[in-house]
């Protein structure tokens, strides 16, 4: 199926989220399925699987934050009068509660007294959908911060999210368990066993705001060879840092990683993120028209994350494959499973797209 789209749709944005969502959905099913014998760094083919999934999660962040802010700055209106602003925020609790009810605890809703240690912990761990939620709060708020004090997106924007790369290096050093109580202490840090605490992960919904309201305030830049060279420039300087970062010899900060390989680490990561986005933006630079589905797919990033989840590793109300086969399967069924998955989310969007199903909570 074909769409035709007007000149002004961001296309290579349209091809990052579809890319960022069906890497995500593939690599969650075999990271759940695939027996740990099978899990070794000498074979180049994992060796690249675990490479790119752990390249995921900084491209989802980053196109959230793009897309979000390029909507928000769309409106060129006073803060208060963005019709983007009431809805940004229902946004940030829709994903928030999304994030928990999906580990909920208990399939009786209100009685906890069967709820292990364990699941407890698991419940309040802090996700990607918390963190992208907080990610665009954050995002809300720097851009009223902008407005009132007349600051420049990019810089600012950029700023803060650096800030957030630079502080995981400290952040991760505290027991804020000290300071607050164990739901609250899990955004700051991953000892209690959040996959995406705000340091350094928010850094990344952030930075892709200093794209998105570029986007915005430039229209149709990125039709030209310019915009990808620019960006691809920012992805060398990033990479160069994350280069230099390596070969320094570290003064010790606390007693988890040396400073200079954590940071080495992110900035490489943004660095992937701007050079794929730059390779990605030179190629569609020519491309009017992309198959609808790959618009569908970006746009139903929340319900496929959602659905999918559901059916790997369950939740209160309903098992998963994880029980079943969780890390047992040799690799050629783990790869079929992978492929059903994302299959089947494609069928999903493409039926309920097909029905004219509303969906507009779920729809970015």
């Amino acid at each position: 199926m074909t769409h035709t789209e007007k000149k002004h749709r961001i296309i290579f944005i349209d091809l990052l989220r579809t890319f960022a969502v069906l890497q995500m959905v593939q690599g969650h099913t075999v990271d759940a399925l695939l027996g740990n014998s099978y899990r070794d760094l000498d074979s180049p083919v994992f060796a690249v699987w675990l490479f790119m999934r752990g390249m995921t999660a900084p491209i989802f962040l980053f196109t959230a934050g793009s897309v979000f802010t390029y909507l928000f700055r769309l409106n060129k209106t006073t803060y208060f009068k963005n019709p983007r602003v009431s809805k940004g925020f229902k946004r940030v609790l829709l994903l928030v509660s999304l994030g928990y009810l999906l580990k909920y605890p208990t399939y009786t809703i209100i009685d906890f007294s069967e709820v292990t240690l364990k699941s407890w912990k698991i419940f309040i761990a802090v996700d990607v959908l918390q963190l992208i939620g907080f990610g665009l709060l954050f995002i809300l708020i720097l851009a009223f911060i902008t407005e009132k004090l007349k600051f420049n997106d990019y810089y600012f924007f950029g700023m803060i999210g650096t800030a957030f790369f630079i502080l995981s290096i400290f952040t991760e050093n505290i027991n804020w368990l000290n300071f607050f109580p164990e739901p609250i202490a899990a955004y700051f840090y991953s000892k209690t066993g959040s996959l995406f605490p705000l340091f350094p992960w928010a850094g990344y919904v952030i930075c892709g705001g200093v794209l998105g309201s570029y986007l915005a305030n430039h229209p149709l830049v990125f039709k030209t060879s310019r915009f990808s060279y620019i960006v691809s420039a920012a992805a060398a300087v990033f990479m160069l840092i994350a280069f230099v970062l390596n070969t320094m010899i570290p003064y010790p900060v606390g007693n988890i990683h040396p400073w200079n390989e954590t940071l080495s680490t992110i900035t490489f990561r943004m660095g992937f993120v701007l050079l794929l986005t730059g390779v990605v933006s030179l190629i569609s630079i020519k491309i009017e028209n992309i198959p609808k589905i790959f618009i569908l797919l970006g746009r139903n990033t929340l319900l496929i994350y959602v659905v999918h989840l559901m059916i790997l590793y369950g939740s209160a109300w309903n098992p998963g494959l994880f029980v079943l086969f969780g890390e047992r399967l040799m690799p050629l069924p783990t790869i079929v499973i992978a492929f059903m998955m994302v299959s089947t989310m494609i069928l999903m969007v493409f039926v309920l797209n097909k029905f004219k199903f509303k969906n507009k909570q779920l729809v970015t």
